[in-house]
């Protein structure tokens, strides 16, 4: 199983694991697609902050995440990430 951090950057984790894209376009994120939004917004972006700003609840993107084969270091994440 891949880890995650959830408190890295998009472009970090897509450097790392390319297939997340796809993973995280197909979950809601489509801005995720272009290079050019990975490579500056993505650089200052966290999956956890990505959540939080499109509105999206934290532990549902982490069990999808989970059920492809993902794994999520929640030893670093902060509290407070859901959606309210």
């Amino acid at each position: 199983m891949k880890k995650l951090d959830p408190e890295k950057s998009i472009y970090e984790l897509t450097e790392k694991y390319p297939e997340l894209i796809d993973i995280l376009k197909d979950i809601g994120f489509p801005g995720i697609k272009n290079p050019l939004v990975r490579k500056t917004i993505g650089k200052r972006m966290t999956l956890s902050g990505g959540c939080l700003r499109q509105g999206k609840d934290i532990s549902e993107v982490f069990e999808k995440l989970g059920k492809a084969g993902f794994k999520i270091d929640k030893t670093v994440f902060k509290a407070g990430h859901s959606k309210r």
